[in-house]
């Protein structure tokens, strides 16, 4: 008996999920050990595995893989998913928003800033990759970056200033940079006298 999770994704999206001649697809299911059922017409995307294969299946990068690439991602930069550090985080934007389509656009023209200047700018301060399609704000990226740019994100979608998000994302990666240069002073090997 196999298991399975689903996830909708939206229809402009399949022919990204599918890949010319069904490479990202085929390129999934080796990866991550599943198999992927794609309904054309509704989205909806079935992941199946065997739960007795689960130690050489990794149907959970899979899923995430799937849900990035619904989310508008690339391909090539939901399968950085595969890496063990690399975790995807969803935001719903309606939560700000509410049921206002103004306000949704209006929050996510903020996130973008003037030529995706903003957004730019909290991938580089975090190491993330934003996607920002729909009514989501998708990021991928380690725990630690992804918690950091997500705060930025809150920041933005609730009102906050460009100028206050930047500035907790420049405290973040000053702090990264004292740290990495307290563990380097502690790991190097006493001077010789």
């Amino acid at each position: 008996m196999s298991s399975e999770q689903i996830v909708r994704v939206p229809l402009e999206r399949i022919g990204a999920l599918v890949g010319k001649e069904g490479v990202v697809k085929t390129e999934i299911e080796r990866r991550c050990g599943v198999t992927l059922e794609i309904d054309g017409k509704t989205g909806e995307t079935r992941i199946s595995y065997e739960p007795e294969a689960l130690l050489e299946a990794n149907p959970f990068k899979a899923y995430d893989i799937v849900s990035a690439i619904a989310r508008g991602f690339s391909p090539q930069r939901a399968f950085s998913l595969l890496q063990e550090e690399r975790i995807l985080t969803l935001i719903d934007l309606r939560e700000y928003a509410g049921k206002s389509e103004n306000a949704l656009v209006r929050i996510k023209s903020r996130l973008i800033g003037t030529e995706g200047k903003a957004r730019k700018i909290i991938e580089e301060l975090t190491q993330s990759e934003i996607s920002i399609y729909g009514h989501t704000v998708a990021i991928i990226g380690d725990p630690e970056e992804s918690k950091i740019a997500k705060e930025a994100i809150d920041k933005l979608a609730k009102g906050g200033t460009h100028k206050s998000a930047y500035e907790l994302l420049q405290k973040y990666r000053t702090k990264k940079k004292l740290d990495r240069m307290q563990l380097w002073e502690t790991q190097r090997p006493p001077e010789q006298s």
